[in-house]
């Protein structure tokens, strides 16, 4: 008697395709991709559903983006895609011959396309105007940047849902845009928010260097620390949390509350576990492989790249513990140093399992070398933290500004429906 199976035919041609899990954390709800259904399909069922509930992308975006072959070919392969009614760039860093470039490089998509011309006059005018009521993000960047875009897309007075993701994916595809939305979009699900996610792997190394290296390790031994606690038990069950693409419904920008630093996506997530039950939260697998621009580690500039981005991630991780309770102190740091390093180089180990297993490049050194930095990271943004523990580093909510300054919404959308005009 035979022990194995046999292939079919049609088994044996999907051999080769990336073949998801079906593991579910019992938390959150993870949507895999088990190849099994068209991307074709799926985008007729959203464009079926986009006749009752509208689709809003926003991209944020410096405007060197549009000299990288990255932002043209997602560009191209927007020019695709029937189901998204709106398309929202953030451009930052632009100046005037360079705002009228890029709306010739967005001219001929098909959706309704608004440029955000950030450092114009009419947009430095409105942001203004909310610094004299101290509502302006303190900071600018990539938050103060979707801040701004979710602002005007408040002022379309659209229902529907809304998905962001960056402007670097250098392995972008029609699957990607049309997994974000399909769980927001589909009126037969009952999830608000989306998270998604995606192999790090990419010319036979992992990448995904914070999310490995000071995230994971750094969630487990908070959990040491502190005690139990089901944050950060919430945020553990995300398999990739520093992604920058998500999408929720419409009506959540009103009420958002999010950093204007490198803690975006973790502020992000916490906002969710704040405002809503977990059933109505997500993750999707979004994309086989993923490369996008890498950040410099900048070893020796805790203002700039990987040195930044762990800073920034590990107070927003802080803050949000302090407002459940949690008291924090130099001793404190000082332990959950200890218990991160010697987790965080477990897990290097792991990794390296992991690499050899699957033919990929590992190196034990620059990996513990990075372990290093984070560790000491982890030190300073305690000391930030303890420094100015009443510092907010979350922009207001839409529903407060709007509150404030009842005509600004309005005023946004005038100022960037102008700017379109200008030649």
């Amino acid at each position: 008697m035979e022990r194995g199976y046999k292939l079919s035919k049609s088994s044996s041609s999907k051999k080769n395709i990336t073949m998801s899990d079906f593991h579910q954390n019992g938390i959150i709800a993870t949507l895999h991709n088990f190849n099994e259904k068209n991307i074709d399909d799926i985008e007729k069922d959203l464009l079926k559903f986009s006749e009752n509930t509208p689709m809003t992308l926003i991209l944020p975006s410096l405007y060197s983006e549009l000299e990288r072959p990255a932002l043209t070919y997602i560009v191209n392969t927007l020019k695709k895609i029937k189901y998204i009614k709106n398309l929202i760039i953030g451009l930052d860093q632009a100046s005037k011959q360079e705002f009228l470039k890029a709306k010739k490089f967005f001219y001929d998509l098909p959706q309704n396309v608004y440029i955000l011309w950030n450092d114009g006059p009419r947009l430095k005018k409105i942001d203004l105007q909310l610094k004299k009521l101290n509502l302006s993000p303190q900071e600018k960047g990539k938050g103060r940047n979707i801040w701004y875009c979710m602002g005007f897309a408040i002022s379309l007075k659209e229902s529907g849902s809304v998905a962001m993701h960056d402007c670097d994916i250098v392995t972008y595809n029609k699957n990607l845009p049309a997994k974000l939305f399909y769980p927001v979009a589909n009126p037969n699900f009952h999830f608000d928010f989306c998270k998604g996610y995606y192999p790090r792997v990419a010319q036979q190394k992992m990448n995904g260097r914070v999310t490995r290296l000071l995230v994971t390790p750094l969630l487990k031994s908070l959990q040491k620390i502190v005690g139990h606690s089901e944050y950060l038990t919430f945020l553990d069950c995300f398999k990739y949390p520093l992604a920058g693409e998500f999408s929720f419904k419409y009506d959540l920008l009103n009420d958002i509350r999010i950093p204007h630093d490198w803690g975006l996506e973790i502020g992000i997530l916490s906002e969710m576990y704040r405002n809503f039950a977990s059933n109505r939260i997500c993750q999707v697998d979004i994309a086989e492989t993923y490369e996008h621009k890498h950040q410099e580690v900048s070893k020796n500039n805790k203002q700039k790249g990987l040195s930044k981005m762990t800073i920034d991630i590990s107070k927003a991780l802080f803050r949000k513990l302090a407002t459940q309770g949690h008291i924090f102190s130099n001793e404190t740091f000082r332990s959950l140093k200890a218990t991160y390093y010697r987790m965080a180089l477990d897990m290097v180990q792991i990794y390296k399992s992991d690499a050899e297993m699957n033919g990929l490049e590992f190196d034990v050194h620059q990996e513990e070398e990075m372990v290093e930095l984070f560790a000491q990271n982890i030190i300073e943004s305690g000391k930030i933290y303890l420094d100015s523990p009443t510092n907010t580093p979350n922009m207001p909510t839409w529903r407060r500004v709007d509150s404030a300054a009842p005509h600004i919404l309005e005023e946004i959308k005038t100022a960037v429906l102008l700017d379109q005009k200008d030649k």
